[in-house]
């Protein structure tokens, strides 16, 4: 299947403001601490600039940064660790993560 020149092809979905605030929407399995599994959705969801406006949403909504999982650790922590998350590490220190 081949486009036609004035179509471009659509890479992901599109988030807006409010499809992005849908994720504080999202309510963990058992136990798991609430913003921790919104955070961690939204990274794995995200592209780095709705991740970042995500974050800001989700402060203005006075849920905690730094909420760890089962583990103990924050999603800063995790992010940290991973190849390509230097960036979306970056959002998260800038908000204050640890």
């Amino acid at each position: 299947m081949s486009l036609k020149k004035d179509k471009q092809k659509v890479l992901g979905e599109v988030f807006d403001d409010e499809r992005i605030k849908t994720f504080l929407e999202i309510q963990p399995y058992g136990d798991m601490n609430a913003d921790f599994h919104m955070l961690e959705k939204a990274y794995r969801g995200m592209n780095v600039d709705n991740f970042e406006t995500f974050v800001k949403f989700f402060q203005e909504g006075g849920r905690d940064i730094n909420a760890t999982n089962e583990a103990g650790k924050t999603l800063f922590q995790i992010v940290s660790e991973h190849r390509l998350g230097d960036e979306y590490a970056e959002v998260l220190k800038k908000a204050g993560g640890q």
